[in-house]
């Protein structure tokens, strides 16, 4: 889930783990049931960094772990504009669809559920977000972060296409 070269490492950061979901699976076998647990946790540092992380175990302790553990794996570093984000973005990804907007200071995090929990610990401030599609808490946070790892900063982006331009007329000589 991590976009780009460079990794983040962890243990530079002062992260905060928040649980959003467990959900308890029941398998069927022959003497009856064999329950376990899977966890979903965010964690995030509050200043451009945030990752998503699902754990399964037969203890809910241990699932909850796994899921922080995985979540550190996956951090993605955020491009903030201020307290909020550089530009609108859609993201479809499975059955969610999710719609983020940049907000005037001031506005707040308007969202839901796991969207909100994932904005929080990724340091936006104001935000003004919409989810279409399934409410599924797990698929709904990998959209949301799928969609902070797509945003770039706008005069960035300019300045490496003028770049590409400017070195594909030098090759072509034209």
């Amino acid at each position: 889930m991590v976009l780009g070269s460079s990794k983040i490492d962890p243990s530079e950061l002062t992260l905060t783990d928040k649980m959003l979901y467990i959900n308890r699976v029941a398998k069927v076998v022959k003497g009856g049931k064999r329950m376990s647990f899977s966890a979903l946790v965010v964690t995030g540092d509050g200043s451009g960094h945030v990752g998503v992380g699902l754990g399964k175990a037969n203890e809910v302790p241990i699932a909850i772990n796994k899921a922080g553990a995985n979540a550190r794996k996956n951090l993605i570093t955020v491009p903030l504009d201020g307290t909020t984000i550089p530009h609108e973005i859609k993201i479809k990804m499975g059955a969610a669809k999710i719609f983020m907007k940049p907000a005037a200071p001031g506005t707040g995090i308007i969202a839901g559920g796991s969207m909100r929990s994932v904005l929080e610990l990724a340091g936006v401030k104001d935000i003004l977000t919409k989810s279409l599609g399934t409410s599924n808490k797990t698929n709904v946070a990998r959209a949301t972060v799928l969609a902070l790892s797509k945003l770039r900063y706008p005069k960035e982006e300019v300045r490496k296409r003028k770049q590409a331009a400017a070195a594909g007329e030098a090759t072509t000589g034209g």
